[in-house]
């Protein structure tokens, strides 16, 4: 089976089935790729969860913002990981996830971010990862 059908076949399922994803990066300034991609899920029904140490406590587009993964509570029902920092930040990320968050199924690294050994790990607890994508632009080709 070709790698691009299937990853188009995970990326169809995850447009259609997530309800909540915890973004790590996402920026109160609308200008910044990260507020913009947040605001395209929430027009599509998706609860965003915030998770941006500089600004916890406050709020970003009507949510509380979480320092952590660890600090969103265990019953928020996060789906989905999508992950607005550099490649080298990737892996603790991925491993905080796959502790703190019980209802993990996806782990999403933005355009030009990757990390192949966190996937690894992450789909070896059976996490599906598509790394190198935006939601804003595969999710429309789907819904």
């Amino acid at each position: 089976m070709d790698m691009q059908i299937d990853e188009d076949r995970d990326i169809a399922r995850i447009a259609r089935d997530t309800r909540v994803v915890a973004m790590v990066g996402l920026s109160p300034n609308e200008a910044r790729p990260s507020w913009g991609v947040a605001r395209y899920l929430q027009s599509q029904g998706i609860r965003v969860i915030p998770v941006n140490p500089g600004h916890a406590g406050g709020s970003i587009l009507d949510e509380p913002v979480y320092a952590t993964l660890s600090d969103i509570p265990k019953d928020a029902g996060v789906q989905m990981v999508d992950i607005f920092r550099r490649s080298e930040a990737v892996g603790a990320v991925v491993d905080e996830a796959l502790a703190h968050l019980p209802d993990l199924a996806v782990v999403w690294t933005q355009m030009g971010v990757r990390d192949d050994s966190a996937a690894e790990r992450a789909r070896a607890r059976g996490v599906t990862v598509i790394q190198d994508r935006c939601p804003k632009v595969e999710f429309p080709r789907f819904l």
